[in-house]
């Protein structure tokens, strides 16, 4: 229950409170907490400079003690009568504020970790073969990505250059992609760093991992076949990642939390679960405002907790404001795959937009807008925004 009018079914209730960052007209960046359609100013009431930071990394460097205190604190100030008039002043439109990139990101890891997704490209890939590689379900597979380029929601996507080699070429070519694609993916936000040498246990994720957010880690797939040949992608994935500005708490999403598909093989001991951390978070797809995907993230065969143990099994670090995401969320329909490359079938299979126009990959002027909902607290859904993305013609 809370003071304000949030209307009937919002998804950014007292049982969410998403962290961001915001700023006013020509005011500085500083971190604020959704509710509803309103921002709350976490700088005007609450007694902390972390608060006035462009970024969520002081606060989130404060550990999880921490962040269960303010989320604690938010909570009394927007549910107790007594605090209205103080905080009522410090709540702003969402629609009059400039929202920023929640976090100064350090590193950011794609992975993936999505059975469905990597069994429709390894058949598109190896027809006739196994579709899956022989590593793949005894491990996350994943790269490291350029963290420069991650990009906050509704930020336009310049068409990338690169090379590629047309079919039957006995040399590859330097031009504009032509098969441009999105992948609707969830990411992760290092709270609390750890330490080099020590490796994160699947059990520590919560200690470690502050919330979600979504991610588009846009492809240049004609690119992608020519450079990922034989390390894995380059240039092909390294020109745009946008990310959704509102950062839901882990806590936030207790209720969303499920049992992740069984595995077979049984995981290496160092990736056994401890915690069932497969998360009920359904995203949607929207290209040009048409529906074209519904992906189901609790059909991931590695959670997010297998992830982070993967990404420091060998004593890596991971520090403050650090980004990994899951790989494309794809489920086991054909309206659930989450890119593309598997909804057109490589292109073979192109789908119909209304008015009967066909998209294989994007073309210029295309937008992209991903969107997720999960199971919150007495039947409520947490929002977690959404990350859009406008393609521009190549420069």
């Amino acid at each position: 229950m809370t003071w304000l009018d949030l209307g009937e079914d919002s998804p950014y209730g007292t049982a969410n409170l998403p962290y961001g960052v915001f700023s006013r007209g020509d005011g500085s960046p500083r971190v604020g907490v959704r509710i509803g359609e309103r921002v709350l100013d976490l700088t005007a009431v609450l007694d902390d400079s972390v608060f006035a930071e462009p970024s969520l990394n002081a606060f989130l460097a404060q550990g999880r003690a921490r962040w269960s205190a303010v989320r604690a604190r938010i909570t009394a100030l927007l549910t107790e009568e007594e605090h209205r008039a103080r905080v009522e002043p410090a709540l702003f439109p969402v629609s009059e504020v400039t929202v920023h990139l929640p976090v100064l990101i350090g590193d950011y890891v794609d992975f993936f970790a999505n059975e469905f997704h990597a069994g429709n490209v390894g058949m598109m890939l190896r027809p006739g073969a196994d579709p899956l590689p022989p590593n793949w379900k005894h491990l996350p597979l994943g790269y490291v990505g350029r963290a420069g380029t991650v990009m906050i929601s509704g930020t336009p996507v310049a068409r990338p250059h690169g090379q590629r080699r047309v079919t039957g070429a006995a040399a590859p070519e330097f031009g504009p992609c032509v098969h441009l694609d999105f992948e609707a993916e969830v990411g992760f936000v290092i709270g609390s760093g750890s330490r080099p040498g020590r490796p994160v246990g699947v059990g520590e994720f919560a200690d470690h991992v502050f919330g979600v957010c979504l991610v588009n880690d846009w492809s240049a797939r004609d690119l992608q076949a020519w450079d990922a040949t034989p390390l894995g992608p380059s240039l092909s994935k390294a020109f745009a990642t946008s990310v959704s500005p509102w950062v839901v708490p882990l806590d936030a999403l207790e209720h969303a939390r499920v049992e992740p598909p069984a595995r077979d093989p049984e995981p290496l001991p160092y990736l056994a679960d401890t915690e069932k951390w497969g998360l009920d978070i359904t995203l949607e797809v929207r290209l040009n405002g048409h529906v074209v995907s519904n992906p189901p993230f609790a059909t991931m065969y590695w959670t997010p907790a297998q992830m982070l143990a993967q990404l420091t099994a060998n004593g890596a670090a991971v520090r403050t404001g650090d980004l990994y995401a899951s790989g494309t969320v794809s489920g086991p329909l054909p309206a659930q795959r989450g890119c593309l490359l598997e909804l057109s079938w490589g292109g073979h299979e192109p789908i119909s937009l209304p008015g009967g126009a066909p998209r294989a990959f994007l073309e210029d002027r295309d937008e992209v807008v991903i969107t997720a909902t999960a199971p919150g607290a007495a039947g409520t859904r947490v929002g977690f925004g959404e990350v859009s993305g406008r393609i521009l013609p190549a420069r």
